[in-house]
């Protein structure tokens, strides 16, 4: 970049460092800019103080990761259930091979109810399902998906090894065997060979 180049991008950063503009706002002004080679990005730091991430655009792949049990929220997919069709009839053919009581939780009052393995991990599934169908519909084709946990089922589905049907099988089974399980209990990574943990 340009000496010149550098000293505007500068200014422009100094600018968007000082506006009262909402971030909603600034968001969407975002969205409908035009694609630069050259990018800054502003990121809220903790304390306060904004700091500039910059960089070059790069045309690298595109990977769409599902998340595992512990990001459900009440409410979750109700607004774009009302405000998108591909959202709403997605989220609709999950449920319909789940617990039909499933929607009720999801958009209850009750986060305790939710956060059960049983509830949660079905909950999940149905709103990561019917948002990789949203994003779908806008013409957004990851090269790679992956996922941790029921995100795992959720990418096998979005990636045809798992049919909706299977897939919803898979998590129901998962969920309830998980479910069943002592309270307290928790994971553990390991990194290791199999030859270091395999007894001898």
């Amino acid at each position: 970049m340009s000496a010149k180049s550098e000293a505007a991008l500068d200014a422009q950063v100094e600018r968007l460092r000082t506006a009262e503009a909402p971030a909603v706002d600034i968001g969407l002004t975002l969205t409908g800019r035009s694609v630069f080679d050259h990018r800054a990005v502003l990121l809220a730091a903790v304390d306060g103080v904004s700091e500039v991430a910059r960089g070059v655009a790069g045309s690298g792949s595109l990977a769409v990761l599902f998340s595992g049990q512990g990001s459900q929220r009440l409410g979750m997919g109700r607004g774009l259930y009302t405000s998108f069709p591909v959202f709403a009839d997605a989220f609709d053919q999950v449920l319909g091979q789940l617990d039909p009581g499933l929607r009720t939780v999801v958009w209850g009052d009750d986060p305790g109810v939710l956060d059960q393995t049983g509830w949660a991990q079905p909950a999940l599934f149905a709103v990561e399902v019917a948002l990789y169908r949203l994003v779908e519909s806008f013409g957004v084709r990851p090269d790679h998906v992956a996922g941790h946990s029921i995100g795992e089922v959720a990418a096998a589905h979005v990636a045809g090894v798992l049919d909706l049907a299977d897939a919803c099988r898979l998590v129901t089974a998962r969920a309830s065997l998980m479910q069943r399980l002592p309270a307290g209990g928790a994971m553990v990574a390991v990194q290791a060979s199999e030859d270091d943990i395999t007894p001898t």
